[in-house]
């Protein structure tokens, strides 16, 4: 059902939800998009969502939204929402149940002109090396003691176990690691979810893709991050937590609705379950999120190094002669303590992003050394027949949005609508006639992820680019992708 809300438009890329809108909103919602794309950001009630946040206790500035928005689980996805430490709270709905789904981006001394023969070799060395689709275990066998290694330790646990290179862990979020893990308030379900599942792709909007550089549009920034020229090889890793972090994520939904009860916090929507930061239950989910997110970490970790491995055996050459270099990995469904400025004085906040991407700017304390001149790298993946996008932080974001700008396309089309609408089609032939080599678990998740179910990407990113709250480097085309 389309929403019936009122949107004033604010300039070009900023539309505003009035705190007037709805008794008991405590700010304005503001959704970051062009006007062509207001058709579809209202075609479903993720707007009236971005108005719900607004009712939290404790929110800082406004109930935001990025261009890629669309409806979630209590949160929009695509929300962006601060909340003091003394006063606000924190919520799973904010976070989502793929906890730290993100992506990390390789460069490669590698050229188009290369690999043109090697593609299909290449994308079925990942595919057979790289375990993927629903439920799909892997090859790391581990006990509940080293389990819970992982969960404190993060991609910081897979590099020492070898997987991967001590310099992998500087172009990591947070390193790798989110401090305030505790494995013991983890579920036993969820522990016994994510022991067999590391090293693991899974299956739904998860890939694996070898891209080519088709566009510079700052090329001092984009050699600084080891993108020399069009025509470049790239590789892109998109996935998450696994069972793990969908379990931790129910077992709270389901604990923290009484609790919202108990500390007289009133909410328009059951799914914006929430406890105050401050209170026992808070700090449990936050150390129980902090520990999917590290797992979700040293998962991606593991990933990239048979994806290294699997280029070694198929080009007949180790990954450094490669320069198969970790640009960055960043997540886009987590909740962190980070300091801003707010009302002229740094404060710490609690920032939920959920399908949103942190964009520090140049100077940030938390960017890498080599980009503290250009800011902090923006992996913004499409799917299988569209483009990604590295993109950079800016002071804009720093200031307006706690340093967050968009994460991908977004869905329009329900996975269930794909399905229908794709019956009968070979989604894999239609990506070969575009030059597209795919390799899926199923071709039923080839249709539910085609291409059309998503809003166009490009549109998206030059909204937040327009908008100022990221701006662009370099877009990649898919050459072969490994769906789950």
């Amino acid at each position: 059902m389309p929403w019936q809300g009122k949107l004033e438009k604010v300039d070009d890329f900023r539309y505003k939800i009035p705190r007037s809108y709805k008794p008991g909103m405590r700010t304005d919602g503001l959704i970051y998009a062009s006007e062509k794309m207001l058709e579809q950001i209202t075609s479903d009630q993720a707007p009236e969502q971005v108005a719900n946040v607004a009712f939290l206790p404790g929110i800082v500035g406004n109930s935001m939204a990025m261009p890629d928005i669309h409806w979630g689980y209590g949160f929009p996805i695509g929300g962006v929402a601060a909340f003091d430490l003394d006063q606000g709270i924190i919520s799973p709905g904010g976070v989502g149940y793929d906890i730290n789904c993100g992506v990390r981006l390789l460069r490669t001394d590698l050229r188009d002109s290369d690999i043109k023969d090697r593609i299909k070799d290449l994308v079925r060395a990942l595919f057979h090396n790289v375990p993927s689709g629903l439920g799909s275990t892997g090859k790391i066998r581990i006990d509940e003691h080293e389990v819970k290694d992982v969960l404190i330790q993060g991609a910081q646990w897979a590099v020492k176990k070898g997987f991967g290179w001590k310099e992998d862990i500087e172009h990591i979020e947070a390193r790798g690691a989110l401090s305030g893990a505790d494995p013991d308030n983890v579920s036993k379900r969820a522990l016994q979810r994510g022991r067999p599942q590391l090293g693991t792709l899974g299956a739904g909007n998860h890939f694996l893709e070898i891209q080519v550089v088709e566009d510079i549009y700052d090329r001092p920034a984009a050699q600084t991050m080891g993108i020399e020229d069009v025509g470049q090889i790239t590789v892109m890793i998109h996935t998450g937590s696994r069972g793990l972090g969908y379990q931790v994520c129910d077992d709270n939904v389901k604990t923290l609705g009484p609790t919202t009860a108990k500390y007289g916090i009133s909410i328009p929507d059951r799914q914006l379950a929430c406890a105050p930061i401050t209170s026992p239950e808070g700090r449990s989910y936050f150390s129980q999120m902090a520990c999917a997110a590290n797992y979700a970490w040293a998962n991606r970790q593991c990933i990239m190094h048979w994806v290294r491995e699997s280029f070694e055996k198929t080009l007949g050459k180790s990954a450094e002669a490669l320069g198969m270099r970790l640009i960055y990995d960043v997540a886009h469904n987590i909740a962190k303590f980070e300091h801003h400025r707010v009302a002229g004085e740094i404060k710490e906040l609690c920032i939920h992003r959920k399908g949103a991407t942190r964009a520090f700017p140049a100077g940030h304390e938390e960017v890498p050394s080599e980009y503290k001149d250009i800011g902090q790298p923006v992996l913004i993946p499409g799917d299988m027949g569209t483009h990604s996008y590295l993109l950079l932080g800016t002071e804009q974001a720093m200031a307006e949005t706690f340093g967050s700008t968009c994460h991908g396309a977004g869905r329009v089309m329900s996975r269930t609508r794909a399905l229908d609408r794709t019956r009968g089609r070979s989604i894999d032939k239609e990506l070969a006639a575009q030059g597209i080599y795919v390799l899926s678990a199923s071709s039923e998740v080839l249709r539910e992820e085609v291409p059309e179910a998503y809003k166009d990407i490009d549109m998206v990113v030059d909204a937040v680019h327009n908008a100022g709250l990221s701006r662009k480097v370099a877009r990649m085309r898919p050459l072969g992708v490994v769906k789950g």
